[in-house]
């Protein structure tokens, strides 16, 4: 999507506008260049989103809430305001997002505003308060929420005591009222008790996750269900258990000829991006016999399916251990060739990348390769980039050029040289630049090489390398990324560069954020008015 976004922006010009504007000396007013680069007008919907986010990030929340109450629909109104009262939080604006909250005219979006605070009060030293606003959460169905956050920022804090307190409270609250999202608020408070040392405890809150589960056809959309997280946190603690006993039921339908995975269905989910569960699930892995248990094939009526084990697999991929990685694979591959079907293909990608991050290259290619081919060398590209991450940029160079699709291996090689820059050799990174076919991608790589070699100091390179970069929109995006990392007046003069050669202002806008908070007050002012 970026590359055809940039590409219609077209190239940049061959006497590259906008570098008089970074000579020695001059200093241009960045906020009127943008007055004049932004439109009375703006395709760009303002009012939800990223912009009134940022807006609430750098202390212009009144503003980000003005534009946030032209919204019609009452639920998206809410929607947005509750995304803005967290940003302002994030910010340390909890004074500002608190009053937000309160005002807020929908009062179910107001009680998960709220809940959404207490948790912040506490992280921020203010823990009365923290208290006194979960006792003000008007619903019963997040009361368990309020206690159970409250209890992990306390518990995250070193008061193990007081957590363990919270957390009780929060239990019996669940307890006390069936209400949906209660298995998440356990798998929370399993996160509490092991933080406390209370294993035993840890595990019958994870039986409970499990029951619930298994009661209840829980809605997933995009967030991973709670039995996924306990499974994970229990995998990286060398247990298996829990996950062998869900495996072991009757079976359910083979998928293709012989077991394999080809001809799947593969839509929009193959493009989502998976989501780690929260919490700190870096748990020393014991010394233990990890050998794979008699593992019968995977049910279609079970708990546990592809999505969740993927989640799984996203969860422990960065801290497992070797023999838990092999063990996992194991039981993902069962999955694979005895479910049903369904999010196979986001499986799939997860069990490449786990097998990729850990060395074994050979298992995952050859599971890329049972896809179709257009298929199998994007997944092909995606190893390559995950094998250059754990380390292996010089396997992941010499397995890029294997790709026989030239676009397919492009891609793989712009991740190479993403993670050659960041690994401290931008030289190497620029070398390997040039064996990349496509124009736009060559920039792309760029755009990292830019970051690194300002990073360690050459800003005059850097710079010389953005005018090297082909395309409009890309070469913009590098002279804002060289400005996070120059002196505050040079930064002013490389982002108006930037806005120069885009010849607009959102390229660029990510960056104005951190340097000139008051850039997007400019853009607010200038397109609403």
């Amino acid at each position: 999507m970026t590359r055809e976004r940039e590409l219609r922006r077209g190239l940049a010009p061959e006497n590259d506008v906008g570098r008089d504007i970074a000579q020695g000396g001059f200093e241009p007013c960045l906020l009127t260049l943008l007055r004049l680069s932004v439109g009375r007008h703006s395709n760009t919907d303002l009012t939800r989103g990223w912009f009134p986010r940022a807006l609430a990030r750098t202390g212009h929340l009144v503003r980000a809430a003005e534009l946030a109450y032209t919204i019609s629909d009452e639920l998206k109104q809410g929607t947005e305001l509750l995304a803005l009262v967290q940003a302002a939080a994030g910010a340390g604006d909890l004074g500002g997002a608190q009053a937000l909250a309160e005002s807020i005219p929908l009062r179910q979006v107001r009680d998960q505003a709220l809940v959404a605070l207490v948790p912040a009060w506490a992280r921020a030293g203010e823990r009365d308060r923290a208290v006194a606003l979960a006792e003000r959460i008007r619903y019963p169905h997040n009361w368990g929420w309020a206690w159970a956050l409250l209890a992990k920022a306390v518990a995250d804090s070193g008061d193990i005591d007081e957590a363990l307190r919270f957390a009780a409270r929060a239990d019996d609250v669940v307890s006390s009222y069936a209400a949906d999202g209660t298995e998440q608020v356990l798998a929370l408070l399993v996160e509490v008790a092991v933080a406390g040392g209370d294993h035993d405890r840890a595990a019958a809150l994870a039986d409970r996750v499990e029951d619930i589960t298994r009661s209840r056809d829980s809605t997933r959309w995009s967030e991973p269900r709670p039995l996924a997280v306990v499974l994970a946190r229990e995998a990286l603690a060398g247990d298996l258990d829990r996950l062998d006993a869900l495996l072991r039921t009757p079976p359910g339908p083979g998928v293709g000829a012989g077991g394999t995975v080809c001809g799947w269905a593969l839509g929009e989910a193959a493009e989502q991006d998976m989501v780690v569960p929260e919490g700190d699930v870096d748990v020393v892995v014991p010394e233990r016999d990890l050998d794979q248990a008699a593992v019968r094939p995977f049910p279609s009526g079970s708990p546990l399916d592809a999505w969740d084990m993927a989640c799984v697999l996203d969860a422990v991929v960065h801290s497992a251990d070797q023999d838990v990685v092999l063990a996992l694979a194991d039981r993902a591959e069962t999955v694979l060739e005895t479910g049903d079907g369904r999010d196979h293909d986001i499986l799939l990608r997860s069990l490449t990348l786990l097998l990729a991050r850990h060395g074994q290259v050979e298992r995952a290619m050859a599971l890329a390769g049972r896809l179709d081919a257009d298929l199998s060398v994007a997944r092909q590209a995606d190893i390559v980039g995950e094998l250059a991450r754990s380390g292996d940029t010089g396997g992941a160079e010499a397995l890029a050029h294997t790709i026989n699709d030239r676009k397919a291996q492009d891609r793989a090689l712009v991740e190479v040289v993403r993670e050659l820059a960041r690994g401290g050799d931008p030289g190497r990174a620029e070398a390997l630049v040039h064996s990349i076919g496509d124009r736009w991608a060559q920039g792309e790589a760029l755009v990292a090489v830019v970051r690194e070699t300002a990073r360690h100091g050459d800003h005059a390179r850097a710079e010389a390398l953005t005018r090297s970069i082909a395309h409009r929109a890309t070469r913009a995006r590098a002279l804002a990324a060289l400005g996070e990392l120059s002196e505050p007046s040079h930064a002013r003069r490389l982002a108006a560069q930037a806005v120069r050669v885009a010849g607009d202002w959102d390229p660029v806008l990510p960056v104005l954020e951190r340097i000139v908070p008051r850039s997007l007050a400019v853009v607010a002012d200038r397109t609403m008015s």
